[in-house]
């Protein structure tokens, strides 16, 4: 009886010095990621995705490190969190593949006080018009409407009245370049927890506007006016009184659905600032419609060379942009290059040096890898996917460099040829980080001329330039809009239709994810 006593007492002890049960909010994270041209004949499959699942989708953010203050505010429960590539249209395999892996992990962890919806909002999937749409639900079909949705976006995303619905909070980015990428996630986060740990729950309003505007990124940036003054207004609705977060989604242009146009979006409690907030926006960025220009200079190749070879600082960068893996476009158009290789100035090895980034050539990487650095290597490159505009390019000269591993190119070969520094990958890939060049072996900083498959100048090439023009050079994400054929976008749209009336741009209050 003492011993039975005894262990009793041992026992009590023991339970008053163990931890109280948890009782933090269970959060998924879920989401996938691309921007998709459906103007591009490449497609994009399930291993471009690199998809990760579990804990290790905690590394792609860095608010949720494990000693962050956001990673101990919840019991987080990572499902699949996929991110391509900007590419061509999503094949439908890929797609129910991605969602499928998704829905069995929110099955299997559930139930939910709330998830994390980290999307980027332009991806198009075969036979599917509203891919995050479609996405969305059914997640709710699967963690039920009660749970709380916090959707992340990229303002190149589209918001249909579907994704609208299903998420209860939503925001995204507020400046192009992306700078403010991470922050914006965090905002996403940072407002769920809120609205779970207050017990406010789902807001009270959520008022969509539809604004018929189409326009490209590099048209779009808030580096310049109007885009910098009209996003500047963002966080003024945002922080009123009775309002959770306002947005502005340019839209993406290349991709022919009813969805794609600009959406203006603001969530919150206070029916009067929340409406008024959403329209004093969309009227805003209506009224500057015809201020919109390009955030460099934009001309023909021919003439983006000329002034590159007659101009003395450096690097002169020129944007080869029609064909901007970073936009969607498949990577490989030769177009660019193989104007290049035909010009006099180019073909002596003490000519003008000139970097191209980048073209991939799966046969060139297998034969550089058997003559390595310093052999002569001979090979096509490009058009593989895309050859609407030039033929593959038989390409021989030097080989100055071997990389092995990239996550995107898997391999990097640089072959000189002339003065001509051509970089070579197995599989495509944007070039726009100093480091992708130096670890190479070139100095972008010390070339004549650099010629990169992109549009606007992310922020490390930007600062590195010694001048810049954007070539209006073909591929599937075209700058010029009215070469795409538009068939299925809701029409009028600007600047499709530039003399169109004024449109409505009242709020439209969009029902809770638990209406019926």
């Amino acid at each position: 009886m003492k011993k039975l006593l005894l262990l009793s007492i041992i026992l009590l002890a023991s339970c008053a010095t163990q931890e109280p049960a948890s009782t933090l909010p269970r959060i998924a994270i879920a989401g996938l990621g691309i921007e998709s041209s459906t103007f591009s004949p490449a497609t994009t499959d399930e291993a471009a995705f690199h998809a990760k699942i579990g804990d290790e989708i905690f590394d792609r953010y860095p608010f949720f490190a494990k000693d962050s203050l956001n990673r101990q505010r919840a019991e987080w429960v990572p499902t699949l969190i996929g991110k391509s590539l900007p590419g061509g249209i999503v094949t439908r395999e890929a797609y129910e593949s991605l969602v499928a892996q998704t829905l069995t992990l929110l099955k299997e962890n559930g139930p939910y006080d709330g998830l994390f919806f980290d999307i980027h909002g332009a991806m198009s999937v075969q036979g599917i018009d509203d891919a995050e749409g479609d996405l969305i639900k059914r997640i709710r079909e699967v963690v039920g409407t009660e749970t709380l949705i916090s959707t992340s976006m990229d303002l190149h995303g589209n918001v249909s009245e579907v994704l609208a619905k299903h998420s209860d909070l939503i925001t995204c980015y507020r400046m192009a370049p992306h700078e403010d990428a991470l922050e914006s996630k965090k905002r996403a986060v940072d407002n769920l927890l809120e609205r779970i740990e207050t017990g406010k729950g789902k807001p009270a309003y959520k008022a969509w506007i539809p604004v018929p505007i189409l326009l490209p990124g590099e048209k779009t940036s808030t580096r310049i006016e109007p885009g910098k003054s009209l996003y500047a207004q963002v966080p003024g609705v945002a922080d009123s009184p009775g309002v959770i977060d306002a947005a502005i989604w340019i839209g993406y242009a290349w991709a022919d659905e009813p969805r794609n146009h600009a959406v203006v979006m603001v969530t919150g409690d206070d029916k009067e600032a929340v409406t008024s907030g959403a329209e004093k926006l969309a009227e805003a960025f209506w009224s500057v419609r015809n201020e919109f220009e390009f955030v460099a200079p934009t001309t023909t190749l021919e003439d983006a060379l000329a002034q590159a070879l007659s101009s003395t600082k450096k690097p002169f960068m020129i944007s080869d942009m029609g064909d901007n893996p970073t936009a969607g476009g498949a990577g490989d158009v030769t177009h660019t290059l193989n104007e290049l290789l035909l010009r006099d100035e180019f073909k002596s090895a003490d000519g003008p040096h000139l970097i191209y980034a980048s073209i991939p050539g799966p046969e060139l990487i297998e034969n550089a890898l058997k003559v390595g650095v310093g052999g002569t290597v001979e090979g096509h490159v490009g058009a593989l996917v895309d050859d609407r505009f030039a033929g593959p390019i038989k390409l021989n000269g030097t080989v100055t460099a071997i990389k092995e591993g990239d996550r995107d190119a898997e391999v990097e070969v640089v072959v000189k040829t002339g003065s001509v520094s051509v970089i070579v990958t197995k599989k495509r890939k944007p070039y726009h980080r100093e480091k992708d060049f130096t670890d190479l072996n070139l100095d972008p900083r010390s070339a004549d001329i650099v010629v990169v498959k992109i549009g606007y100048l992310v922020p490390e090439l930007y600062d590195m330039r010694g001048d810049w023009v954007m070539a209006l050079t073909p591929g599937g994400v075209d700058q010029d809009l009215d070469r795409l054929g538009y068939k299925r976008i809701k029409r009028p749209m600007f600047p499709v239709d530039r003399d169109m009336e004024d449109p409505d741009l009242g709020a439209r209050l969009i029902e809770a994810s638990d209406a019926n």
